[in-house]
């Protein structure tokens, strides 16, 4: 079976960006132990756009599930802080071609 990717596309205000980044920085550890859980990126737009991509990738559909409905996905999205995004969009893939570097 192959690997799920999950993409949270986030809106982020102009001005938001260090403390979306800061957070995730700080919630360092909350997915890493999820089982299933295989790879995650925060990627920070360069140019044309304000949303960031926090790239998930998990063992199968059900691994994620099990993840989004655990205490440790509620704890590291609550908080009571404003909302550094002002948006978001969940985009879902299976991943069909994995290529690595050599060496």
């Amino acid at each position: 079976m192959a690997s799920v990717v999950k993409l949270n596309v986030l809106t982020v205000p102009e001005g938001s960006g260090t403390d979306l980044e800061e957070r995730f920085a700080q919630r360092a550890g909350l997915v890493e132990g999820a089982d299933g859980f295989e790879e995650f990126q925060l990627l920070r737009p360069v140019e044309g756009t304000d949303r960031y991509l926090v790239y998930t990738r998990w063992r199968d559909e059900e691994s994620f599930q099990a993840w989004y409905a655990s205490q440790s996905f509620a704890s590291g999205h609550s908080g009571g802080q404003r909302p550094a995004a002002s948006g978001s969009e969940l985009w879902s893939f299976d991943v069909v071609q994995h290529v690595t570097a050599q060496g």
